[in-house]
C-alpha cells in the first residue's frame, strides 16, 4: 500500500471506529434509559409486561405523586440523608486527599514505599464488612450517618489521594520555597498556595464520588439500617417484594434517582476528563 493509499485510509479507518463507538454507546446507556422512561409513564399493567412498548396511556404525574408520597415521604426522607451523606462523604474526602497527596509527593521518606503500599492496598483489597460493623459498634457508630459518612471516606479516599498526588506532582516547588521565604506555615503553604491550584482535580473529585456515594447501595444497606436512615438506592425496595412488584412505580422510582448524577456528568464531562489527564500527562 502507498503512503497516499494510507493517508487516506486512516481517515476511513477513524471514522468507522467513530460510528462503532457512538452505536455501542447508544446500546449501553440510551437504550436502558429509554426503557427506564418508558416503564416509568406506563400503568401497572402493562409495565408489568416488561416490554420495550410505547405507553397507551401516560401516567407521569399520577405515578410521581404515588412514589412521592409512598410510606410517609420516604423519598423525600432518604433524598436528604444522601445529600447529606454525600456533601460530608466527598469534603472529607477532598480535604484529607489533597493534604495526603501533597505530603506524599513533597515529603520523601524511608516510609513512602510502605505508605505508597497502605494507599493501592485501599484499592485492591476488598472491605470487611462483619470487621467494619463490630469496630463502628465499638465506637457506638453503628446505625448513625457520621459512621457511614467515615465509612464512606475510608473507601473513596486511597482513588483521591492517587489523583492528587499526581496533580502535586506538576506544581513546581519553587512556589513552596517562595511561600516558605515569605513566612508561611506548613497550613498556609497549603492551604493559601497549593490547593487553589488544584481546582480541576478537586473538581473531578468532587464529581466523580458524588455520584459513587449518592448510588452507593451496599454501604447504606450493612451500616446504616432502618427506615429512618433511608438513601435514595434502598427506596427500591418500596415497590418490589417477593410477590408483587409495581414496575411502574419501581422504574419512577429509578429515573428520579438517576437524574441527578446523570446531571453532574453532562454539565461537568469537560472538568472531570481535565483533572483525570492533567496529572497522569504532566506527571
Amino acid at each position: 500500500m502507498s503512503t497516499a493509499e494510507l493517508v487516506n485510509h486512516r481517515p476511513g479507518r477513524k471514522l468507522a471506529l467513530s460510528a462503532v463507538a457512538i452505536v455501542a454507546s447508544v446500546v449501553v446507556f440510551l437504550v436502558p434509559f429509554a426503557f427506564i422512561v418508558l416503564t416509568a409513564v406506563k400503568d401497572r399493567q402493562q409495565s408489568a409486561l416488561l416490554d420495550f412498548s410505547w405507553p397507551h396511556q401516560f401516567r407521569f404525574v399520577q405515578n410521581f405523586i404515588e412514589v412521592v408520597e409512598a410510606r410517609d415521604y420516604m423519598l423525600v426522607i432518604a433524598f436528604i440523608n444522601s445529600t447529606i451523606l454525600t456533601v460530608a462523604s466527598v469534603t472529607g474526602m477532598v480535604v484529607l486527599a489533597a493534604m495526603a497527596g501533597f505530603v506524599l509527593q513533597r515529603r520523601k521518606s524511608r516510609w513512602n514505599p510502605f505508605i505508597n503500599f497502605l494507599v493501592l492496598a485501599g484499592l485492591i483489597i476488598p472491605p470487611a464488612v462483619v470487621p467494619t460493623i463490630w469496630v463502628l459498634q465499638q465506637f457506638g457508630l453503628f446505625r448513625t450517618m457520621p459512621g457511614l459518612i467515615l465509612i464512606e471516606i475510608a473507601y473513596g479516599l486511597s482513588f483521591c489521594i492517587l489523583l492528587f498526588r499526581a496533580f502535586v506532582s506538576t506544581i513546581p516547588r519553587e512556589l513552596d520555597e517562595a511561600a516558605i521565604i515569605d513566612g508561611a506555615g506548613p497550613l498556609r503553604l497549603f492551604f493559601g498556595v497549593i490547593f487553589p491550584l488544584l481546582r480541576s482535580v478537586v473538581v473531578t473529585v468532587v464529581v466523580v464520588q458524588s455520584v459513587a456515594v449518592f448510588n452507593d447501595f451496599v454501604n447504606p444497606l450493612y451500616f446504616l439500617p432502618g427506615d429512618k436512615n433511608a438513601t435514595v438506592q434502598l427506596t427500591l425496595y418500596n415497590f418490589s417484594s417477593q410477590y408483587s412488584t409495581q414496575y411502574n412505580l419501581l422504574f419512577m422510582n429509578i429515573l428520579l434517582i438517576t437524574i441527578p448524577p446523570l446531571i453532574m456528568f453532562l454539565f461537568f464531562n469537560r472538568q472531570i476528563v481535565a483533572g483525570m489527564t492533567s496529572g497522569a500527562v504532566k506527571g
